[in-house]
């Protein structure tokens, strides 16, 4: 039987403490499929990013989507949540945005990451709601891990996050000096970041490989989901995960069915070349590969333990797997329980654990007009095993 939340009440100046509600480990309900999945959180807001550290540390996000949070990075320490890397970057409102300052402040975080060389970097679009981008707020930024101090702020131009953009999520070479950025906005796309120099590029911008596909309609519940002027999900280009190595980029989005894959070299002409003019002769959208139908899927990650893609499936509230060593391997199910209600993002801890979020975007405000702003979600645990993966058919077209 789960033991209660026991649920930390804000304090006025102890934003710590206002969004998170720790459990011990939890059984998998009966009717759940697959490894067992451990809660590790409860948040009072809607989270969606996730990343673990080399060392163990876990840190999470919050958009600000249908409310004003008052935190939107956080460390998990000791069973609460401690603004990151301090209260101040965790400063901006949307009812002070003349008098904060974006460029040093988190507007709307979307993803967080940790990287191989010690620093967790932030990914903020600054779209509050999805909307307008403040201006000067899209931006990257390097903490250091060892001194939780922010090292360097890589803004954005519009050039690479232009209105009606939204960057999704992010992930680095091996080496720490490439970056690879989805757009999942109005005109989606790939962004290729030289991360020594700053200087980033667009690429396959609006090609249907990174666009929502107008033949699928996401569901949820055995109805389409729309808002209530009628709009479905829209979002272009969101998951993306590249191999151990380095040298495959895998994307999709989430209004879509295939998984895309393409040579980091033909991106970027390599990670000692990157961004240089030569760096793209030719046409990168020729190497691209369809590696398979996932459905509408929102998370991608290539676990560093055992090299296979593992999937978040939104309407089957499901994750799923698929082993990449193999040509034209099928998609399989490893975990499906109801509480996985709209499974997001996920982190790969240093023994191989996974940690996925559950941001519930189908009860959201944007979805259901009487949904409270602030929208309770958790954070998941679970340790995969080959063995357990069962064979999935892919959710069917809509």
């Amino acid at each position: 039987m789960m033991n209660p939340i026991r649920r930390v009440r804000p304090l006025a100046l102890l934003v710590a403490t206002t969004m998170l509600a720790a459990l011990p480990a939890m059984a998998q309900a009966p009717s759940g499929t697959g490894p067992v999945l451990t809660k590790v959180a409860s948040f009072e807001h809607q989270v969606t990013g996730v990343t673990v550290s080399p060392e163990g540390r876990i840190f999470v996000n919050f958009p600000r989507w249908t409310e004003d949070s008052a935190v939107s990075v956080a460390e998990v320490k000791d069973g609460r949540l401690v603004p990151f890397p301090d209260e101040g970057w965790n400063g901006w409102r949307n009812a002070r945005r003349d008098e904060v300052s974006a460029g040093d402040h988190w507007v709307c975080v979307q993803s967080v990451v940790a990287d191989r060389q010690g620093n967790l970097w932030v990914l903020d679009p600054a779209a509050p709601a999805m909307g307008a981008i403040v201006k000067g707020g899209p931006k990257l930024v390097a903490i250091d891990l060892k001194t939780n101090t922010p090292t360097r702020t890589i803004a954005f131009d519009e050039t690479v996050a232009p209105q009606g953009s939204y960057l999704n999520d992010v992930r680095f070479s091996p080496d720490g000096r490439t970056a690879y950025l989805t757009d999942s906005g109005a005109r989606g796309a790939l962004i290729v970041l030289d991360v020594e120099s700053g200087k980033a590029r667009r690429v396959l911008d609006g090609h249907p490989s990174t666009q929502a596909d107008p033949a699928v309609t996401v569901t949820y519940d055995g109805r389409p989901l729309r808002r209530p002027d009628g709009r479905g999900v829209e979002f272009a280009a969101d998951g993306i995960a590249l191999s151990a190595d380095g040298k495959t980029l895998y994307w999709q989005a989430i209004k879509g069915r295939t998984l895309y894959s393409i040579p980091t070299e033909a991106l970027a002409g390599g990670l000692a070349t990157a961004l240089l003019p030569t760096a793209l002769a030719g046409d990168p959208a020729s190497k691209i590969e369809r590696v398979g139908d996932n459905g509408p899927a929102d998370g991608l990650i290539v676990s560093r333990r055992d090299g296979r893609l593992y999937v978040t499936s939104p309407q089957d509230d499901a994750i799923k797997v698929r082993d990449l060593s193999a040509k034209d391997s099928p998609l399989a199910t490893l975990i499906q329980d109801k509480r996985l209600r709209w499974p997001d993002t996920f982190g790969e801890g240093p023994d191989g654990t996974l940690y996925v979020t559950t941001s519930r975007i189908q009860d959201s405000a944007f979805y259901k007009p009487d949904a409270p702003a602030a929208l309770p979600t958790d954070l998941w645990s679970f340790k995969p095993n080959a063995a357990e993966a069962t064979g999935s058919a892919v959710p069917p077209a809509r």
